[in-house]
């Protein structure tokens, strides 16, 4: 094969891994997270009653109740990573969350057939934990064993890139949906439109998956691997993974706060402008997809910087200064403008974890056990802190106290600083080598 030839192939190899991985992430985030900016509309036809900020609540219930399943979709869909392979896991989970948005989609309203509604609301969720929980572990593995090794923080911002731009399209849909239809429409039936297409574009997603290749990573580990005629049984890859609990210790205490500050400033904030400060829907989301999009800009720059200066001191000085700004971006909240704003500057400074984290946790972890090990910590963490933080901070609101919640959220981001301080730097490494001594192994 010649030089030239040898070269388009690497580059159109580039090109599937791109588009497989940043399709499906952008469709399960889509998915996934076009709950919460269509909750306001959607939340009477599930949970009537006279009460909006009630209904709201109990819909936001079952938006953290889904996070329930992730640390099991973590485990199932990591044990597929780690035993059946990167891409068979990734198009399992892509294909069961695009069933789960399609069904939310079409599911008929209390009116119609009473307490069944918010049952299968509740079931599809579910269905949606579950891939969720298994697609960012596979995924985030998937790119980190594909990326060059001295540009691995880079490509890994395609993570949070393409699932950003996922919640891109849901905010914008929202936005456009909601000034061109009454609120009576969007109550009725606008707020269905996301899900089915979500579901329709998960068939496209799942022809991307089913094209790549596997990494070469867990090519060469499944190749060393003593007696790997058939699958490991689930216990031994639990035992492997119980093996390392300084880096699932890490995994937990890293994300809390990150992904507290994730949900609530690029998921929730729009709906929460909404319900708790009165402004009006369509600048909500406006300013929404406004935030987003430099935040999504800005991804790549975070990875670079952390592949050139190291992981640690690029998420150190975003992070201290989340925790000062926190309580002023909260209380500039009162229009469409002063949303933008403190979105904008939110998610500037998240985007440092937001970019660097995918990197950061593979090489926490052997090539064996490294969807599985990333993926139940991660999951465990993002359902106990993430999934709720869009109900508790309704909650509090609603009661009156919103900064209980803000001090709940710089408690955690705080605990997450400290993990941050603790690690081991690891921009570089030699993934076939990382989780024994990933310190001596920086480059």
């Amino acid at each position: 094969m010649s030089a030239a030839a040898g070269a388009a192939g690497e580059r159109a190899e580039k090109r599937r891994t791109i588009l497989g991985i940043g399709a499906g992430n952008a469709m399960e985030w889509f998915d996934w997270n076009v709950y919460a900016t269509f909750s306001a509309f959607f939340a009477p036809q599930f949970f009537p009653g006279d009460d909006p900020g009630a209904a709201l609540l109990k819909t936001l219930a079952v938006f953290a109740v889904g996070f329930v399943a992730r640390p099991f979709g973590g485990w199932v869909f990591g044990w597929i990573a780690d035993r059946r392979g990167r891409k068979l896991s990734m198009a399992l989970c892509v294909a069961t969350a695009a069933v789960g948005s399609l069904v939310i989609g079409l599911i008929p309203t209390y009116a119609a057939i009473g307490l069944a509604a918010p049952l299968v609301l509740l079931l599809a969720r579910l269905a949606q934990g579950l891939a969720h929980g298994g697609e960012l572990p596979a995924a985030q593995t998937y790119l980190a064993e594909m990326a060059p090794r001295l540009r691995r923080g880079l490509w890994s911002s395609l993570i949070y890139f393409s699932g950003t731009a996922g919640i891109l399209v849901g905010t914008v849909l929202g936005a456009v949906l909601s000034s061109v239809l009454t609120p009576e429409q969007m109550g009725s039936w606008g707020w269905r439109v996301p899900f089915v297409l979500g579901g329709l574009f998960g068939l496209y997603a799942l022809v991307m998956r089913l094209r790549m290749r596997e990494s070469d990573t867990y090519v060469a580990e499944e190749n060393t691997r003593a007696g790997a005629t058939t699958a490991a049984p689930a216990p031994s890859l639990l035992r492997q993974v119980l093996a390392h609990p300084k880096a699932l210790a890490r995994v937990v205490f890293l994300t809390s706060g990150i992904t507290v500050a994730y949900y609530v400033w690029s998921v929730a904030a729009p709906a929460y402008a909404i319900t708790a400060r009165g402004v009006d829907p369509a600048a909500s989301l406006w300013a929404g997809a406004g935030a987003l999009v430099i935040f999504m800009c800005l991804l790549p720059a975070w990875g670079a910087a952390s592949d050139r200066f190291g992981r640690r001191r690029t998420l150190l000085v975003p992070g201290a200064l989340l925790v000062v700004l926190l309580f002023p971006l909260d209380a500039m909240i009162s229009d469409g403008p002063t949303l933008f704003i403190a979105m904008t500057v939110a998610l500037v400074l998240i985007g440092a974890a937001c970019a660097i984290c995918p990197a950061l946790y593979a090489e926490l972890f052997p090539t064996g056990i490294r969807a599985a090990g990333l993926g139940v910590p991660y999951s465990i963490s993002v359902a106990l802190f993430g999934g709720t933080a869009p109900y508790l901070q309704q909650l509090f609101a609603e009661i009156g106290r919103p900064g209980l919640f803000l001090g709940y959220s710089v408690g955690l981001l705080l605990v997450s600083g400290v993990a941050v301080y603790l690690l081991p730097e690891t921009k570089g490494i030699d993934l076939a080598t990382a989780g024994a001594e990933p310190a001596r192994a920086a480059r």
